[in-house]
Order: structure tokens, then sequence, then C-alpha cells
């Protein structure tokens, strides 16, 4: 075990753009080993924890599915089956489970659950989702972007909808990348600066019309409306975000080579047309596959440093 400190990914920005250029430059080079079918194990013999308190289809799978490829294994732990979820303080979890694994991934609730997690580890801790952040899906996201649309930098994302964790992600990516990222929320959803810990505005704006936040956009990109941990708020967040679906009048308004996103599961009707997350401009097939990639990347990364075969 390295007696250096471990790097951590709890948030976008915990990665520096050539730290984050690099691992799209190995999500390429490791998805075409993919496609290939070339057998690539540089993890070989190391081990993945990955702890879940929210429920997953897309992050335990890409995770599971990845460390495999990597060539190491990947051992899922739920809260409910264990005793972080009897009351084992989570400073303890991290100095027992980081002694037994070579790197964490969790999807839990608050923020500071992972980062007083990470603070204990002796290994990397991977955000696999918190309320505030999902990392991970926006490395997929720019990825899928750079695949299609070459770089990201100077262009204009919309996002449509709740101002929730990926929506956050997306305006720290925009502070790393040097993009521009259009909100429009229903009032009382607005953005929270100080909650995402921007710098400063040059890189987003706030819109009340969602049609103007789209005008002239590379991207549209949204979420449902109700994430997970707001259900009670459910049939109110129906009405508010009414207004606010991603249809193809307001991807007619966006820039002309457009891409739609979504990180998914979607509600066809609800926050996206069916005609749109099915239709030519969407890419959320890619985008979702692509969770695999640059996730294997991020691990490779955070475990072997720069890997440049």
């Amino acid at each position: 075990m390295t007696s250096t400190s471990p790097r951590h990914f709890l948030e976008l920005k915990d990665l520096s753009r050539d730290e984050l250029e690099h691992v799209f430059m190995r999500s390429q080079r490791i998805k075409a080993r993919f496609k290939a079918y070339e057998r690539y194990w540089p993890l070989q013999d190391r081990t993945l924890v990955m702890i879940f308190e929210k429920a997953s289809t897309r992050t335990r799978l890409s995770f599971e599915a990845g460390m495999h490829q990597l060539g190491g294994a990947a051992i899922y732990l739920n809260t409910r089956d264990s005793q972080l979820g009897r009351g084992e303080p989570v400073e303890d979890a991290a100095q027992v489970i980081s002694r037994m694994g070579d790197m964490v991934m969790i999807r839990t609730f608050e923020q500071a659950i992972i980062e007083r997690f990470a603070k204990n580890s002796r290994v990397p801790v991977i955000n696999g989702l918190t309320n505030e952040y999902h990392p991970c899906q926006i490395l997929a996201d720019i990825f899928t972007f750079i695949e299609h649309r070459g770089a990201i930098q100077g262009k204009t994302v919309a996002w449509i909808g709740d101002s929730n964790n990926v929506c956050n992600t997306w305006l720290q990516a925009a502070e790393v990348f040097d993009f521009k990222v259009h909100v429009s929320t229903p009032p009382g959803y607005e953005v929270e600066p100080d909650r995402v810990g921007l710098d400063g505005t040059q890189h987003f704006a706030q819109f009340a019309d969602p049609m103007e936040a789209a005008r002239g956009a590379d991207l549209v990109t949204t979420d449902v409306w109700t994430s997970m941990g707001f259900e009670a708020e459910n049939e109110e967040r129906m009405r508010d975000f009414a207004d606010w679906q991603v249809d193809a009048e307001m991807m007619h308004i966006s820039a002309p080579n457009a891409l739609f996103m979504h990180c998914l599961p979607a509600h066809r009707g609800e926050e996206v047309a069916a005609e749109v997350i099915d239709g030519p401009q969407s890419v959320v097939w890619d985008e979702a596959e692509n969770r695999l990639h640059t996730q294997k990347a991020l691990m490779e990364f955070l475990l072997l440093g720069k890997v440049n075969d």
C-alpha cells in the first residue's frame, strides 16, 4: 500500500483540466480496445468496493463491469445489508473498508457523508452520486460531446429543469473547461451558486424562459423533475415543471447541429418528449455507454496515475 495520500474524485473540480483531458484521452483508447475485443487488464488483482445507499442501474453496472474489464474485481455493498446501515460510524467503516480494497465508489445522499469517508480512507474514493454532485455522469456527458462535436470549450449547454446534482456538476465543468451553461428552472428551483462553489457568473446564466435558455445552444440536456429523495414533492413538481419539457420546438431553436442528452432514467412526456429522446439529435445511448469507458479511465488514473500506452 502506498504511503502517499490517495487522490479522490468527490467533485468534478477535484481533478485539473489537464488531468480530466487525460481521462478523456484514455477513455477513447480504452473504448477502442473494448470495441476491438482486446483484453486490457491494468488493474489485475485490484478490488473496487461499491457502497450503495441510493438505488442504481447504470452506476452499478458501469462500475462493476468496468472493473472486471480492467482485470479487477468489484464487491457490492448495500447499506441496508451492512453495518453502515446499523449505525457504524462512517469514519470507522472507511478505516476498515480501505484496508481491504484498493478503491471505493459510494452512491449516497449528503455530500458530507462521502467527504467524511474519504478523509478516513487509505485508498481513492469516487463519488457515484450524491444529492449535491454527480461528477461521473458529467465525465461521460462531456466525453460524448467530444466524440460527436469536438472540444466543448466555448460552446453553450442549456440545462432545462431542476437545478439538481447533475446541473450543479455541469456548472463546475463549465468553469474547468471554459464553456457556458444556460440554466432555466421554475421559480423556487434556481441554482444556488454558493452550494455549487462557483467562482463567479461568467460561465452561466439563468433564464426564466426555458426557450430562451435553449436558443442557439450546442447541447440541450435535462433530468427527471423529481430526483431520488424528493418523492414526497412529486405532485407539486409535476405542476411546477409542466412548462419545462424539452420538446421538438425547443430543439428547433437550438443550434442547427445541437445534441440532446439525458442521464436516464427518463420519463417520456414529462421532462422530455418522446420525439426528442428517440429522435436524431439524441445521443443518450452513447452517453449511457460512455459511463463505462470514462469510469474505467478514471479508475485507471486514480490507481496508476497517467498511463500512456
